[in-house]
This record gives C-alpha cells, structure tokens and sequence, in this order.
C-alpha cells in the first residue's frame, strides 16, 4: 500500500478530497488542484458549493484568477454528496472546531465529518485531520471512527495523521503555498506517505513528528504561546494606564533589543479562531489528567476581560464631558479581529459593542471591510461612510481595529474624543483628544 500510494503522488494521480471549505480548507483544495491533483471538496453550505464550482471565491487568501482557471480546468470541483469520497485518495478535514456555551470543545464538526468519510473511503485511503483540537483526538476520536465505520484497520488498510493549519488570514508573506508543514501520523509508513504527499504540493519545509498527539500539542503550544504573550501585555495595560505610563512606547523601546525579547501587543481583547480557543482546548484535556493549567487559564482571563475594561474606560472617558455611558453615542471603528481583513470570527469588538449596548450606549460602527455581522443570532449593518457628520455626532469614538485604509488624520480632526484601543493613530500629530488603551 506505501509503495502503490508513493508512486500514484509521483505520477499525480491521486485525487484529493478536502472536507469544509473554508478559510482552511479552499486554500489548501486550490493548491492541491494547482500541483496538478485533482481535488474535490466537500461542504454542507450549498452556497459555498455551488460558489466554487462557478469559480467565484469567497476567501481573502484565495487568488480569484487562480480559483477560476483551475475549476474551468475541470481540477477543482465541489460538492455536498459524501459519496464522492469512495473517488478520493487522500482526505484532508478542515472544518471548524469551535467551543461550546460552556468553553468546552465542539467537536461535532470533526465526528459528523469522520462518520461520513468512514461510510465511503476505501482501502489505500489517506486521512489527515488538519482543524485545530486537543491532543489525542486523532487517536482517541477519529481511528476509532474509521475503523469502525469502514471495517478497514489503521495502518493496514488506510493511513491516518495530523497535520495542524497554519493559515494568518491577511498575511502578505506566508500563505499555504509556503508555509512550513507539521505533520504526525500513526505509524512510519503512514508518515512517510503523509508527508510525501504535502511535499509534492508545498513549498513550505514538512517538519515530521513521531504521532499525531505531538503535532496537536505542538498546534496548542503555538496559539498557548501567544495567548499568554497577549495576556502579559494586557495586563501591563491596565497597569500603565494607572501609572501614566505609554505601553506602546515601552514595547517599542523593548523591540530595540535584538534578542531574547518578541513585542506583543494589547488590546481590546483576542480575536480569530485559534488564539482565543486553543488554550481552552488545552485547558479542558489537562483536566482529565487532574491538572489545572494556571498560567494558561490566568492569560485567558486577562484577555477575557479586555471588552469590559473598554466600557469601563469609555465610561470613565465621557464622564470628563460630563456625560453618561447611558444614551451616548458611541461609533466603534472596525469589527474584523485584525488588521486589513474582513474576518470577524470571535472579534473583541462585537463583544464591546454589546457591553456598550447593554449599559444603554446608543452604538454605530463603521469597518471598511465589513457592511454587516452576525451575533447572537442577530445581524449588525455598519455603516456606509465614515463622514465627518458620523464622527462629530459622536460623544466618543471607540477604534478596535487598524486598518490601514482609514483617514486616521480625518478621524482625529473631525471627533470629539477618541479611545484608541490598537494604537491605530500613533502617526496622528494632533492628540489632544485621544486616548490610549
């Protein structure tokens, strides 16, 4: 089976199947159909179906042009019929991981995905789970799942591993092109394949690991890393605050040091789907091993609490004008979890604007890349232009995104206060009336 696998990769006959097609997933199926695998993906969301197979994209990292060539090409295709996975040779599962009401792992995505894959995949199958999860759920989860789903056996009949996601959406260097690959699967054989397999595709070095719990955890370690980071300077936040101290001056003194020191930067809390998640992940598998991750559950507290620590500052801000947070006007600037993206998943700012609207604050917002958002099961409209008559009417503005593309001079000139919470306006001269975090 190794060998009949490692000469169909060579020849580019493989066909590849790529389970969710999202902001993982449509990447990753376009640079298989581009390396000359023919690549088809699954999706329950007709909508997303029936855009790939027009070629119309959906997906900042995704070059239209490339999207369109390849499905005319007839290399990409997409679909919602699981059968179609009895064609494929090598599944890849991407699909969202999300936390439940209770911060505890949702793992139905990955379980729904895998039962269906096990009703259809045949022998000499690939599967690789790349959504971001706790260590062990390759093993624990998914194995048991195929084996039993299929009455093939893992390693003799199919191979089976972990290649975590690696995907900054709105990063102009690294995309999944040339981003460096983990992977980690059960058993040599099944490594070797794996591994060779995303070789063929990527430019980016593949890093083998010796199972899949290593290259989960090493997922965890990445996202936990920066989490803490976050939650470090944070909190020095609020504590330069108290002191009249510029944090943003300080991280950018301590960048001169050309070793032993990374900048991270505060915030009005964490955004994305992996930075805010993952260390919950970690935190709820430690449990089962009777240990509690005090470090990690410390960071995550800190960052939880940012929002508020914005309506409590906006609040403090607009007493200076002797006026109530109840029944302001507040306009939010920018909605998107980060910098130049029209990616809103777990945005601080969604939920500063809910605690603004819950203490009676009478909320707009305006985002360049983003008209409108679901949450809570409701839906926000932005609004249409950020004109001078918006920020004048405004008792504050509340900046929780920098995006590069707004007039941060206009804004200054045209506000009354502004609470700037990502350093957005660090080239504006004028500071009379801003504020930092």
């Amino acid at each position: 089976m190794k060998q009949n696998l490692l000469t169909k990769i060579k020849n580019k006959r493989i066909v590849v199947g790529v389970v969710g097609l999202g902001y993982v997933g449509l990447p990753l199926a376009v640079e298989k159909a581009k390396a000359g695998f023919r690549t088809i993906g699954f999706d329950i969301q007709d909508k997303k179906v029936k855009m790939v197979n027009a070629g119309e994209n959906y997906i900042g990292d995704v070059v239209n042009e490339d999207l369109s060539e390849i499905v005319n090409q007839g290399m990409l295709s997409a679909t919602s019929d699981f059968s179609f996975i009895k064609d494929v040779d090598f599944v890849a599962i991407c699909v969202p991981t999300p936390l439940d009401m209770y911060q505890q792992p949702d793992i139905s995505y990955v379980k729904a995905s895998t039962e269906e894959i096990a009703k259809y995949m045949k022998k000499g199958t690939m599967v690789v789970l790349e959504s971001t999860t706790y260590p062990g759920t390759t093993e624990e989860l998914i194995k048991p799942i195929l084996e039993n789903g299929s009455g093939l056996k893992c390693g003799k009949d199919f191979y089976l591993g972990f290649s975590p996601e690696r995907v900054d959406p709105g990063n102009l260097i690294y995309k999944t092109k040339n981003t460096p690959k983990v992977v980690g699967a059960i058993g040599d054989d099944a490594l070797e394949v794996i591994a060779t397999m995303y070789r063929a595709v990527l430019d980016g070095d593949v890093h083998t690991v010796s199972s899949p719990a290593i290259a989960e955890m090493e997922k965890i370690l990445e996202n936990t890393y920066r989490n803490i980071n976050i939650g470090l300077v944070n909190e020095l936040a609020i504590l330069c605050h108290k002191m009249n101290i510029n944090l943003w001056e300080v991280i950018e003194a301590a960048k001169s040091k050309p070793y032993g020191f990374q900048a991270f930067y505060p915030g009005p809390g964490l955004g994305g789907h992996c930075i805010p998640l993952d260390p919950y992940y970690l935190s709820w598998k430690a449990r089962e091993y009777g240990f509690h991750t005090s470090m990690i559950e410390s960071s995550m507290m800190i960052n939880d609490r940012m929002p508020e620590y914005c309506m409590e500052r906006s609040s403090v801000i607009l007493n200076r004008f002797e006026k109530s947070l109840k029944g302001s006007k507040i306009l939010v600037l920018g909605v998107a979890y980060k910098q130049d993206i029209d990616d809103y998943r777990e945005s601080p700012a969604l939920v500063v604007i809910d605690i603004l609207k819950s203490m009676g604050a009478e909320v707009k917002y305006f985002d360049p890349y983003i008209q409108e958002y679901k949450y809570k099961g409701e839906k926000y409209h932005g609004e249409k232009e950020l004109s001078k008559e918006l920020l004048s009417s405004s008792d504050l503005v509340v900046v929780t995104a920098s995006h590069s593309n707004v007039d941060y001079d206009f804004v200054q000139e045209n506000s009354i206060f502004i609470f700037d919470t990502k350093n957005a306006m660090k080239e504006v001269k004028n500071r009379e009336n801003i504020e930092l975090l």
